[in-house]
């Protein structure tokens, strides 16, 4: 059937330039590309480019170029082209129109509005090079208080307060939960040594750790127990650092997942612990949480499983009464909120709701440090937060917002070579990340992607370092939750009431 969809993306060569080394053809997942022998050109297709850019950083003359089509309808605020092309392919398909990573449409980017503070005259600021700075961050739950013990000569102490299991790690940075079978193994993999080279944590998803990983990486990882179960075993949660209930993400709240049949491999399903080439189905609920109290039951046989050595934590998207239910899943148990706003990204999930269910995980962090607090239960569970963060300045703002820690996913991926097509869900990605083919996974490079993962914690770690030296600080832990040293800029009273800080210049 012709389509009647414009173009997405057009496609320029410069025949001068182009000498037909053809490497465009091998490096283009969509086939928009080919030769022609007898002519000596090299032919492509528009209609099937999807702007990865693939082709454009590996043409060595650098014949070619991709930019968003020229065409477009007739100007119409209501009726953008955006729209337009949606309803055309969903009259073509009949189906759900499905995307990949985060929310890109132009909500309030709160980050954007806070500015930090710094020292002056009074306090001076502290130079990161000369002097000690501390990032070290503890997951999980705290005591009320320390009941010490000196000896006479203060050379011993000893503490009799009751002490929970908390995860160290050396910045408040841990990738995001993607799944063996969302993400290729080379992908999955390249996390877990940045994770451990690096002192941090990474996140299975819900698909489960392969055996042959569980030895070298267990100490880094975050082992979710989903909806599906895919993977949960006894050893899956005692290896682990950390385990993580998951009820919902912010790209797609109150729905579950979906990896199709094709890219169950071998490999995945035994990971997976399903038959090969059957799809992944994970239902929105979990069959066993219906209240807190059944959630309070899951959390309890998860330390009962792993003899009360672990902390548990528990992920929510950022929705309303996000505050009220974070309260419930501290008071159930849990050593870790994990709450992730709308601008979180997904390998595949229905673009209406991606688009338009959730909150923003700078109003829903606000909300439910203040409650945990006015509570008087903070210190129960540490707070994970993730959706959106872009940079070490948005990072460094959500710890002064309340936050211990952030889960970062989607600029693990760009440090990987992702260029957010927005296609994961076909399978066909071009950079080897978000795919099952064999041909293209061998694009990844776990050695050097790993690499370039370590490289941006460093340089986030250093820039935070920067920032905090700047503010007079030597430690994180200082900066949490004190939101004096934040301050907003061109947002409403209801928001700055909401985010708990000033307007600039108060």
């Amino acid at each position: 059937m012709k389509t009647y969809m414009l173009p997405e993306f057009i496609i320029e060569r410069s025949d001068e330039r182009c000498i037909r080394c053809r490497v465009c053809e091998r490096q283009c997942a969509q086939e928009g590309h080919w030769y022609d022998e007898e002519l000596d050109v090299m032919f492509h297709n528009e209609e099937t480019c999807i702007g990865c850019q693939r082709c454009v950083v590996f043409c060595p003359t650098r014949a070619l170029s991709v930019r968003p089509h020229p065409s477009t309808y007739r100007p119409n605020a209501n009726w953008t082209r955006e729209k337009l092309q949606d309803l055309k392919k969903q009259a073509e398909t009949g189906g759900v129109i499905l995307t990949g990573s985060g929310n890109d449409k132009p909500y309030r980017i709160y980050w954007d509005h806070l500015v930090l503070n710094a020292s002056q005259v009074t306090n001076p600021s502290i130079d990161p090079l000369r002097e000690p700075m501390e990032l070290r961050t503890f997951l999980g739950r705290k005591p009320d208080g320390l009941d010490l013990k000196v000896s006479e000569d203060y050379e011993d102490v000893e503490i009799r307060s009751e002490l929970y299991p908390n995860v160290m790690i050396e910045t408040p940075i841990v990738f995001s939960a993607m799944s063996y079978g969302a993400i290729s193994y080379n992908a999955f993999k390249s996390l877990a040594m940045a994770a451990k080279e690096f002192g941090t944590l990474f996140n299975t998803g819900e698909g489960g750790l392969p055996k042959s990983m569980r030895e070298e990486f267990g100490q880094n990882t975050i082992v979710q127990v989903a909806s599906g179960r895919f993977g949960v075993d006894p050893e899956y949660l005692n290896v682990s650092a950390v385990m993580e209930i998951k009820i919902g993400q912010g790209a797609k709240p109150g729905i579950g997942g979906h990896l199709p049949g094709e890219k169950v491999s071998i490999n995945i399903s035994e990971t997976r612990m399903i038959p090969e080439g059957t799809d992944a189905l994970s239902p929105a609920p979990q069959h066993d949480i219906y209240s807190i109290e059944d959630l309070s039951m899951l959390i309890y046989a998860l330390k009962e499983a792993t003899n009360y050595e672990k902390p548990v934590s528990v992920k929510i998207a950022a929705v309303h009464n996000v505050a009220a239910i974070a309260s419930g899943i501290v008071r159930a148990g849990a050593d870790i909120v994990a709450i992730d706003g709308l601008r979180g990204g997904t390998g595949a999930a229905p673009k209406i709701i991606r688009d338009n269910v959730g909150i923003p995980i700078e109003l829903a962090l606000a909300a439910v440090d203040r409650r945990l607090r006015e509570e008087g239960i903070r210190h129960k569970a540490s707070i994970l937060v993730a959706g959106g963060f872009r940079n070490s300045g948005d990072v460094i703002k959500a710890i002064a917002l309340g936050a211990d820690a952030v889960y970062i996913g989607t600029p693990a991926l760009v440090a990987m070579g992702c260029t957010l097509c927005q296609k994961c869900y076909t399978g066909k990605c071009a950079w080897g990340i978000c795919t099952q083919d064999p041909y293209l996974t061998r694009r990844l490079n776990p050695e050097i992607a790993s690499r370039r993962l370590v490289n941006l914690l460093r340089g986030w770690s250093h820039e935070i370092k920067e920032m905090l030296g700047g503010m007079g600080i030597n430690a994180i832990e200082s900066l949490r939750g004190n939101r004096d040293h934040l301050r907003g800029v061109g947002l409403e009273e209801w928001e700055l009431n909401v985010l708990g800080v000033k307007g600039a210049g108060e």
